[in-house]
């Protein structure tokens, strides 16, 4: 929209408040920091379900892959042709056998349920995950035949553990006796502690050579599953359908989406209705921008008149309205985006200081997968919200303009 030089002179002093005037002002100060607080509200909210989802997606796939190939019975015998047929499809990066077994772990009268976890030395150092996030401890001191064991810092803390204690690990599945089936029992060193960020994998797992944990378990040769890890998550299945025609009878192929299906689900619904109720936010405010404009048209009918006597068109003076619309719109977006920027950069500290005022911890990992709050930018999600609140700025200045450039300068100047 481009103004000539006496409308940028006109839409410059109708931006600021004339005698008389304040109350239209007020108005229009209210409709920019309504735009203001719906712009960075849907900035920091989307923002902050974005890193969410990212951050539960890499770290729950960061631990169980992107899919699993595992056997009905929990044993997958003769895994080798298959980890290698694994790793010779297109598309998959990553195949790593694995042992997970549920038991129980004790320390001094605590108990608490685990998960154990068996890996092969070589791919306990190149999994980022963990080796990223040693709390305390040398993880390199998890080898085959020392009984030594990494396990999550929460459980640690709920086993009331550390570096260089010992913890038994008890499964149901022991000798059997004239007496019946004794369970098995097997004290480990603990030689490091970690923290991957997901409450619920930090307090449940224990990590210890492949080796070991099959002779613990007694397992033989057998593992649990196979982890794969793919070029492209969102191409998972077709990616891993290969594998699926090459298992063997009783092996079965899962990947991230059914794995996870009700959580992500639940995130992309609430992510939408988020959306849609913030955007009200930004409605609101444009409403708001709509009622000081017809109020501004009232009070300046009598300047509309004499300008169209001097020869303003009706285009002239419509653009002029529209142009003042639009800047309370834009300036409360700019300042909307700056906020919701800073917002986002203090996020954490935010959630501490209103912990500290309420006396309630607002961010419970238990109940929130994670143990600080995410957060991850779309630059797209921004440009879309950007463009929205443009649009329906755009859309409420249309009619006080219109009726604006409408203005009779012979019925309004009658009786002056």
């Amino acid at each position: 929209m481009i103004l000539s030089r006496y409308e940028r002179m006109i839409t410059r002093r109708y931006l600021l408040p004339g005698k008389g005037e304040g109350f239209i002002f007020l108005v229009a100060g209210i409709s920019l920091f309504a735009v203001m607080l719906g712009v960075a509200a849907l900035v920091i909210v989307m923002s902050v379900m974005n890193g969410f989802r990212a951050e539960l997606f890499d770290k729950v796939v960061g631990l169980n892959g992107h899919a699993v190939i595992q056997a009905y019975g929990g044993r997958l015998e003769n895994w080798q042709p298959i980890l290698e047929t694994a790793r010779r499809t297109p598309g998959v990066t990553e195949a790593t056998p694995l042992i997970t077994q549920p038991l129980m772990a004790s320390n001094e009268g605590r108990v608490e349920g685990a998960l154990l976890r068996g890996m092969r030395v070589e791919d306990l150092q190149a999994n980022a995950l963990i080796r990223d996030n040693v709390m305390a401890g040398d993880l390199a001191e998890v080898r085959p035949g020392t009984d030594n064991v990494a396990m999550g810092s929460r459980l640690a803390e709920l086993l009331g553990v550390n570096v260089g204690s010992t913890v038994s690990l008890i499964i149901p599945e022991g000798r059997s006796t004239p007496f019946g089936t004794v369970p098995r029992i097997v004290s480990y060193n603990i030689v490091a502690t970690f923290e991957v960020g997901l409450y619920d994998f930090d307090k449940a797992y224990i990590i210890m050579p492949m080796e070991d944990a099959q002779s613990f378990l007694l397992m033989d040769n057998a593992i649990s599953m196979i982890e794969v890890q793919t070029s492209d998550p969102d191409r998972v299945g077709q990616i891993v359908a290969p594998i699926v025609e090459a298992a063997p009878p009783g092996a079965v192929v899962s990947d991230w989406r059914r794995l996870n299906a009700e959580i992500f689900d639940a995130l992309q619904v609430e992510r939408v209705v988020m959306f849609v109720v913030l955007s009200i936010i930004v409605l609101v405010a444009a409403f708001n921008i709509l009622s000081s404009l017809i109020m501004l048209v009232r009070a300046k009918h009598r300047d509309i008149a004499i300008l169209r006597t001097m020869g303003a068109t009706r285009a002239g003076i419509m653009k002029i309205f529209m142009t003042v619309g639009l800047s309370i719109g834009m300036l409360g977006i700019v300042f909307g985006l700056l906020l919701g920027l800073l917002g986002l950069h203090y996020r954490q500290p935010v959630v501490e200081f209103f912990q500290l005022v309420s006396g309630k911890n607002l961010w419970d990992p238990t109940v929130r997968f994670l143990t600080e709050l995410p957060a991850r930018t779309d630059p797209v999600e921004v440009v879309a919200i950007v463009v929205m609140a443009l649009t329906l700025c755009f859309i409420f200045t249309l009619f006080p303009a219109w009726r604006a450039s409408r203005t009779d300068p012979v019925q309004v100047l009658r009786y002056e």
